[in-house]
């Protein structure tokens, strides 16, 4: 288990160094001068120099791509052109409502798909499992922001049970940020919940035709009882791939949900940065962004061998 876990490590530092150079070059081909845009059409070209020599762009871009990333390693992402600020700052604000919302929205899909797709594969071929493919195949077809639009129509205009957006802060108590969070959470979950839903059905089924299935029925178990404590853990290697998948989208996805709701999360943070040509803070948000998803892909990986010990014995 230890040196598995070094080798998929090592492929995760790695990965981080691709990254990092993907996400640099990536930014630094975008044409146009960022001093240029800041200052206006109008701006002298003295002016703009001194710009560019004050934000470090008159350096090469080596030079500033190991600047960026020994800053990084220090806790240090650079300064924001546009609010002058650490970017590190506005990260640490913007952080603590999407990551919350990622994991709230997770957690909604996962207690969503878990019974569903259980009850699907139990009753194969009867109404259950027909309504409740049928149910995820809307989910899936459903756009998540026109579904949260939705939401806000009936839950916030025409009820009145939690407002239309914003966020309160965490600041003020943890129930009202969950309710300010669950409205956009529900939106985000359910479209994933579909999809984990089909997912999980279709792997236990799978495991209900193995032979291991045929002698835990043959022991006497029930099929209920089969399901639950043999075919569930082998069938959860595709899922597990699966609810990786989802926490990306749904930590680096939900720019959508959030401009919907009015959030001040990361995917606000990175729109308007884009839209004032701040590219420090959207190279260094992108970059966290991929490390949240390499370490949670880690992590699965090491879930895997934990389930299978079949990985552990390969490495």
């Amino acid at each position: 288990m230890i040196r598995y876990s070094l080798h998929r490590a090592l492929s995760l530092i790695l990965s981080l160094l691709v990254a990092s150079v993907v996400i640099f070059t990536v930014i630094e081909v975008i044409p146009g001068d960022t001093a240029a845009f800041m200052l206006g059409v109008n701006a002298r070209p003295d002016t703009i120099a001194a710009l560019r020599a004050e934000l470090g762009l008159d350096q090469g871009g080596f030079a500033r791509y190991l600047t960026w990333v020994t800053g990084m390693l220090q806790g240090d992402f650079g300064q924001s052109y546009t609010y002058r600020t650490p970017v590190a700052e506005l990260i640490a604000d913007r952080i603590w409502v999407s990551l919350p919302l990622a994991l709230y929205a997770l957690f909604l899909a996962v207690v969503i798909a878990f019974p569903a797709g259980l009850y699907a594969a139990s009753r194969r071929g009867r109404l259950g499992d027909i309504s409740v493919m049928g149910a995820t195949q809307i989910g899936v077809a459903i756009p998540n922001f026109w579904f949260a639009m939705l939401m806000v129509l009936v839950f916030a205009i025409h009820l009145r049970w939690v407002s239309a957006g914003g966020f309160p802060g965490w600041d003020q108590g943890l129930g009202a940020g969950i309710k300010a969070l669950t409205l956009p959470a529900i939106s985000l979950a359910l479209p994933q919940a579909a999809i984990l839903t089909r997912v999980l059905r279709s792997s236990l089924l799978d495991m209900l035709g193995e032979d291991f299935m045929r002698t835990a029925r043959a022991k006497g178990l029930s099929r209920r009882q089969s399901l639950w404590r043999h075919a569930l853990r082998n069938a959860l290697i595709p899922v597990l791939t699966i609810i990786g998948l989802q926490f990306a989208f749904l930590i680096a996805g939900g720019i959508v949900i959030e401009q919907v709701f009015f959030l001040p999360g990361l995917g606000r943070l990175i729109f308007q940065a884009i839209s004032a040509r701040d590219l420090i803070v959207v190279e260094s948000v992108v970059m966290l962004l991929v490390f949240l998803i390499i370490v949670v892909n880690f992590i699965i990986d090491i879930a895997y061998a934990a389930i299978d010990p079949r990985l552990r014995a390969r490495a």
